[in-house]
Formats: structure tokens, sequence, C-alpha cells
């Protein structure tokens, strides 16, 4: 009875003495740093470790003592998400992007000091630095620049203010149609309301951008081009400037060339060579443009399928014109074989790409009239 009395008033009065002895820091006592250190860290490294047990406590007690099927929660899974994104809260999907740089700093709301309502670009090579330099001072502030470099010489274009501000794309020997297909998806470029897809070649003394925007929407343009100033007679008439008024968007082929005067290329037609788009038009011309078929030959007779009435909402621009230089650049970027000229290699992928494009869009019709049971109809309505 001795021993266990004198055990329980030790313990009692022990008790009695820590809960009466202040709050003492370990920092009063002279303890080397590196000791306290090491107990403060393992201090941390406990709560931590004591906050996560709590937490796995807390939701396998939640677990246990909820309904069963608490397992059974329904997933998130949103049909109207973009393909891939069903997974995710409509909240947080971001569909669309932009060419805006942006700062690596600093605030977001001062990230963007401008943002441009139109996108030109332009695929270049060093020797026509001149030019570009002279088309790119014909468009305003209201403009994103681009370059896609066929060359890969991207530094020496820094001697321009404006190149560097620029958005440069440098892929050797690729033409303009692969850089467009790759880099200005419609999902990319949507904040742009026209987008100028132009070669390098063009005089533009008698142009400027905003000029012509004003006549694009006056006149209800989707897809256009200025009007072409040459010393050589253009390929396609509809492309020649008629001095006479604003726009047209008809005209008189050679005899022959128009299997019907109320299609490509007598009307709904523009070339390749300075294209502008809507964005409406360009979200579909986009889709048209084939991964393999790089150069576009065949396209600018196929464009009036992207815009409804073609007859109407494709047109040249006279009153804003360029002239084309015809410089062969691109056929410069061919490979000689067998004694052949570069050229000569380009312009023989250029016709084997319209022979290509003109068959798989003619097969892609008729399994569409196929599938749905329609006699395909005539080619030449």
């Amino acid at each position: 009875m001795k021993l266990i009395f004198s055990t329980f008033s030790g313990v009692l009065l022990g008790y009695l003495f820590v809960i009466s002895f202040p709050a003492v820091s370990l920092t009063n006592f002279d303890l080397p740093s590196y000791v306290i250190s090491y107990i403060e860290d393992r201090s941390a490294v406990i709560t931590t470790q004591t906050m996560w047990n709590h937490a796995l406590t807390s939701a396998n007690s939640l677990k246990e003592s909820s309904d069963p099927k608490y397992d059974e929660i329904p997933k998130i899974y949103v049909s109207t998400n973009p393909k891939g994104a069903e997974r995710l809260p409509p909240g947080i999907v971001v569909p669309e992007t932009d060419l805006y740089p942006r700062k690596s700093w600093g605030e977001h709301s001062e990230d963007l000091t401008s943002q441009p309502r139109y996108l030109v670009t332009f695929t270049v090579g060093i020797a026509q630095k001149a030019n570009i330099d002279a088309a790119v001072k014909k468009v305003s502030d209201n403009f994103t620049i681009m370059l896609f470099h066929y060359d890969g010489r991207t530094t020496e274009w820094d001697e321009f203010e404006w190149s560097r501000r620029a958005i440069h794309v440098s892929a050797g020997k690729q033409t303009k149609w692969w850089f467009a297909k790759r880099f200005l998806h419609p999902d990319v470029v949507s904040s742009y309301e026209y987008i100028f897809i132009w070669d390098e070649d063009l005089g533009v003394e008698h142009f400027n951008a905003e000029a012509y925007i004003e006549l694009v929407r006056k006149h209800g343009l989707e897809i256009s081009q200025p009007g072409l100033e040459s010393d050589k007679e253009p390929t396609w008439r509809m492309t020649k400037r008629q001095s006479d008024q604003e726009v047209h968007k008809e005209t008189e082929e050679r005899p022959g060339w128009c299997t019907d005067p109320h299609l490509p290329p007598c009307v709904g037609f523009v070339e390749i060579m300075a294209t502008v788009f809507s964005r409406n038009a360009w979200r579909c011309v986009w889709y048209m443009i084939q991964n393999d078929l790089v150069h576009g030959w065949g396209m600018d007779l196929a464009l009036r399928r992207c815009v409804e009435p073609a007859h109407e909402k494709i047109g040249v621009v006279d009153a804003q014109w360029v002239v084309h230089q015809a410089i062969p650049s691109l056929g410069n970027q061919g490979e000689a074989v067998n004694g052949r000229a570069p050229w000569k290699g380009v312009n023989a992928r250029c016709n084997l790409e319209w022979r290509l494009f003109r068959t798989r869009l003619a097969d892609a019709e008729k399994a569409y009239y196929l599938e749905k049971g329609i006699t395909p109809p005539n080619s030449t309505r």
C-alpha cells in the first residue's frame, strides 16, 4: 500500500508541476543552432505528416459513414466539349488561342498593350528582304506580322524595327500552304477578322491595307485579292486590275476557259498569290488544304465552296492594287535531278498536285452523293 500511495502521489505532483510551469521556447535554452534547426525541421515534417494522416483518416471515415454508393459519384463527361476534352468541366475549357505575344513576368493585365484585328503572313527568303520591308510598311499597327522562312535565315531580319515584334517561323524549303496548314489553324487565328496570306514578290506602291479592308467590307467580300498589274498578261483575266471600278466579281475569260460563265475562273474566283480571307471563310478553306499537297494549285478554283453565294462574296479589289513581280524564288528551292533545272522539278510537282487535288475533290463529291443516295449533279453545273 505504501508503494502504491507513493507512486500515485509522485505522478499527481508531477502533473501539477507541469501544468503550472509557463510555456518555454527552445530558443531559451542554450542549445547549438544546428540542434534547434534539426528539431524545427523534424517538427515541420511531423506536422505535415500529421495533417496528411488526418486528411486520409477523415476521408476514410467519410467514405465508411456515407452512402455505400460513394464510389459511384458521376464523373465529368460533357459531350459538347471539344473532342478529347469531354472529361473537363466546361468552365476550364479554352477551345481557341491567339498569336499575341505575352510577358513571362508582371501582372497578366499588363501583357497586351494592343490586340491587332488582322493578320498578314509572308512566305519569305532573305533575297526579298527589301520587298517585304516595303510591304510591311503598308500595314498598320492593327496587323500582326508573321513571316514564314523557307531558307532558314531569320536573324538577318532584325535590322528592321518591325521584325522584332513579328512572329517568325522557319522550316527549310517549305511552301506557303505547308506553313498555313500547320501554323494557321482556325482556332489559332480566330481573333483576327481578316487573314492575308501573301507571296513575297508583290509590289505595293499603290496599296494600303486599311483602305483595302474598308472596300472588302463595303462590297461584302469574304475571299478577295487586290487587282494585279504586270508587264505580262496574267494567267487568269479575273485577277487583272480594272481601273474603272472599285471591285469586280466576274470577267470574260479566253474562249474555252470557262465551262460555265457562272463558275470559276469567270466568277467566284481569285488566285492564291495574294489572297485575303475573312475569319469564317478561312475556317472552311483551312480544312480543304491537303497535308501533302503543298503548292495549293487547283485550290483557287475550289474556294467558291467555302462561301455562299460565291459570285457575290468572292472578288478582286481594283482600287487597291499590287504589281506581280514574278520572281521565281520558290522555284530555286528545288533540286536539280538528272541535269534538270531546280525550277522544272518544282513546276512538275505543282502540276502533279493540281491533278491530284482535282481528282480528290471529285472523288469526295461522288462519295458524298452516293452515301446520301443522290445522283451526282452534272460537273459543269
